[in-house]
């Protein structure tokens, strides 16, 4: 398998940003770790294994970023607006800086599907939906898509535009976009087992809201032995990866 490493200056963030790429062709499929993860993990938890056939046959091509979670979501005692401006030069980051180089690397022209484990998961689910010009689709495993979890009753425009089940919900039906994500390959699964509660209702509001305006999504719940945790995330990722491809 072609494995490359990248470290590259980010003039959003102030400091250089690691990321690697998996393959050589295909779907250009973005990696976001989960909380406070690194770009390392998705290889070192067995991810990238379990779709290495897929990758090797050139089919996807796998793109996995730095997260800087411990600067906005995870710190919690911290001052709230700097906690979500972090968070949204984050999200310029990875749409200014990173995305032009994954089109560039990958020079398939194909838009980019998103995918992560928990907090991954949130991740993936907010940029396809805040961006369904430049995403095609997300597989989105175990997320909590609100804000409220690490930020309580504290809002701002920041955290909204970082909120997928707020921003939908405030979404008119008519919006542009609505249309755009009917175009979406739109996958969000949780398991029903351990340390899932959370995240049950979480992807339940979002299938509310997505049925609600008409947008079709594969909405799929796993069995109550189906734990929060990555040797299920190896089984979920080829399962839906093969839906896609």
């Amino acid at each position: 398998m072609k494995v490359e490493y990248y470290k590259e200056y980010s003039n959003c963030l102030n400091r250089d940003m690691e990321y690697k790429v998996y393959g050589h062709a295909g779907i250009p499929l973005l990696v976001f770790p989960a909380q406070d993860g690194r770009f390392f993990d998705f290889e070192n938890f067995g991810m990238i294994n379990v779709i290495a056939d897929k990758i090797d046959a050139g089919l996807v091509q796998v793109f996995c970023l730095d997260s800087i979670d411990g600067e906005c979501w995870s710190d919690e005692g911290g001052d709230n607006n700097h906690r979500t401006y972090m968070m949204e030069q984050w999200y310029y980051y990875v749409m200014d800086e990173l995305v032009p180089r994954i089109f560039e690397i990958n020079g398939t022209g194909q838009k980019i599907y998103t995918t992560g484990c928990s907090m991954g998961a949130s991740h993936a689910c907010n940029f396809m939906f805040r961006r369904p010009d430049v995403f095609k689709g997300c597989i989105c495993l175990s997320g909590y898509y609100d804000s409220d979890l690490f930020f309580g009753d504290y809002h701002d425009e920041r955290l909204y535009n970082n909120s997928p089940i707020q921003y939908l919900q405030g979404m008119s039906y008519d919006h542009p976009y609505v249309e755009m994500y009917r175009h979406c390959d739109i996958i969000l699964c949780c398991g029903q087992g351990a340390w899932e509660d959370e995240m049950i209702y979480s992807t339940r509001r979002m299938q509310e809201l997505l049925e609600y305006k008409d947008i079709p999504a594969w909405i799929d719940f796993w069995g109550y032995d189906v734990n929060h945790d990555w040797d299920w995330w190896q089984v979920q990722l080829p399962y839906f990866l093969n839906h896609i491809l």
